[in-house]
């Protein structure tokens, strides 16, 4: 039985402010590891990277609103963002492409702890086909449907090049997963109620890039303009 990952657009919280709750979860985590027992909302503000401002009004969307003098409890908000985004219980993960970076997800153990059970590893290539990674056997694309069935998969990480993904997507919407991550460079077409997350890490790249040249801009004294790379095209 595939369950459904918890839709907080219908309880009327903002898709930015569910954007930002794992960015307070990360946060919260590494305060109670050092043993922080209350935070206050400027402390948990500067340590998720946003405005206290901002980050009191998404709490107030989970029903949290802190003491006065006292801040939050570390614990408890742990918990209320936690079942918000639907990590207080397991949710099993097929990872389509076993290539260097479907390997990769495969081997990181963050996963677990957040609630995320890696239950499945597909491939089409017949030289990956039954490696073991990660306590687990590379299972043929062929088995995609089986697979999603017989595993409860609730969420598929597709790691595949960009020609096979959409396919890909297809079958897994038919087999009815609703909830997809994204890694192949390109944009899925997905049926009503299905949501998708792209991870692009070379947009990412691009962004960064952008940044460096407008430092490298401020130092030279401003960018090329579209005159002078006329002049040198010709020269």
């Amino acid at each position: 039985m595939i369950r459904r990952l918890p839709q907080a657009r219908d309880r009327g919280i903002p898709e930015a402010t569910v954007a930002r709750l794992p960015l307070y979860l990360r946060a919260l985590t590494g305060m109670t590891e050092r043993g922080v027992a209350t935070v206050s909302s400027e402390d948990l503000a500067e340590a998720a990277g946003v405005n206290s401002a901002k980050l009191r009004k998404d709490l107030s969307h989970l029903g949290s609103y802190g003491t006065r003098g006292v801040g939050y409890d570390v614990e408890y908000l742990i918990y209320q963002i936690s079942r918000e985004l639907g990590l207080t219980q397991d949710w099993a993960v097929a990872i389509v492409g076993v290539g260097n970076l479907g390997r990769a997800l495969a081997n990181y153990g963050g996963f677990v702890s957040r609630g995320f059970r890696v239950a499945a590893l597909l491939d089409s290539d017949p030289d990956v086909v039954g490696d073991r990674i990660a306590g687990l056997n590379v299972e043929h694309i062929d088995e995609l449907e089986t697979v999603i069935a017989r595993r409860g998969v609730s969420i598929v990480v597709i790691a595949t090049p960009a020609a096979a993904a959409q396919q890909v997507c297809d079958r897994v919407t038919a087999a009815g997963v609703t909830s997809i991550l994204n890694f192949a460079p390109v944009v899925l077409s997905v049926p009503d109620g299905v949501d998708v997350r792209k991870v692009d890490l070379s947009i990412e790249l691009q962004i960064l890039a952008f940044h460096e040249q407008r430092k490298a801009d401020r130092e030279s004294g401003g960018p090329v303009m579209a005159e002078e790379w006329q002049r040198g095209e010709s020269a």
